[in-house]
């Protein structure tokens, strides 16, 4: 039985839309995931899109794996969506089974990247700040994300413009 979770970088939007996180013009880890040390996660999709203006040079966009956390705003259980049905019939207690929560796990918006040593690129863009970039990875060809490891999306832009991006997860 295969979970599916979306993740986005921030709080599960309820009354109010969800809220835009600004990029800087540092590199900027958005949205950070880990699985729990006895998962390993494949990355079926992810997403990233902009309310930049105008048209300027494109900002860096990264999806990687590595071996430091950045230090997050801790996502909520509440903030995961149950993607599949596996994963809604599944209820809560798989969640916390496979996802790692807290300011050093799953979790967006760093105030802190840390001092990364190993990176693994899965996947790179430059893309303009009134854009948007969604890439489903084909079947039997998603990257992993290791136990013990960190999926993170980060971006640098010159100018800061504001973003909202996900990850959908197969555990």
């Amino acid at each position: 039985m295969a979970l599916q979770y979306l993740i986005a970088n921030g709080p599960m939007q309820t009354t109010a839309a969800f809220a835009k996180v600004t990029t800087g013009t540092a590199i900027k880890t958005m949205l950070q995931f880990q699985p729990s040390a006895t998962a390993i996660a494949k990355i079926i999709e992810w997403g990233i899109s902009f309310d930049g203006s105008a048209a300027a040079t494109p900002g860096e966009v990264e999806l990687i794996e590595t071996d430091v956390a950045a230090t997050v705003t801790a996502t909520a259980l509440a903030d995961i969506t149950k993607w599949n049905s596996e994963a809604l019939a599944a209820g809560g207690s798989p969640i916390t089974n496979l996802i790692q929560v807290g300011t050093a796990n799953t979790g967006y918006t760093a105030t802190v990247e840390g001092s990364i040593t190993v990176v693994r690129n899965f996947d790179i863009q430059q893309i303009a700040g009134t854009n948007q970039y969604v890439k489903q990875f084909p079947l039997g060809r998603e990257p992993t994300c290791q136990s013990g490891k960190f999926t993170r999306i980060r971006v640098t832009f010159a100018a800061a413009v504001n973003a909202y991006c996900y990850i959908i997860v197969e555990i």
